[in-house]
């Protein structure tokens, strides 16, 4: 307890806005995340390629997890698209996403 180091956190939470829109349709394909500290449209560019987690429990109890990737921003205070393997379901909006601090640019 006291001498145990815990692993470092290899992700930041997100929250699921909804899906890319236009006037008279809606892009299922990508979804908008916000990113949590991640303000302006500089910010973006950090995350510009890394993995998203979204993840639920199945009946079971063992946990699925649909993978996706971050591809741009969507306007300038810090929303970014991502696409996932499988589309999101409309029940996840307004879920928690885990947005992965890699794969790493640097």
């Amino acid at each position: 307890m006291a001498g145990e180091k815990r692993a470092p956190r290899l992700h930041v939470d997100g929250a699921i806005l909804g899906y890319k829109r236009g006037l008279r349709n809606q892009h299922n394909s990508v979804s908008l995340i916000k990113i949590k500290g991640c303000d302006s449209k500089e910010d973006v560019d950090f995350y510009l390629g890394k993995k998203v987690a979204f993840i639920t429990k199945a009946a079971d109890g063992a946990f699925r997890v649909n993978w996706g990737k971050v591809c741009r921003h969507h306007g300038g205070n810090g929303v970014v698209r991502c696409r996932f393997r499988r589309d999101l379901p409309p029940q996840s909006i307004g879920g928690r996403v885990r947005v992965m601090l890699y794969p790493s640019r640097v």
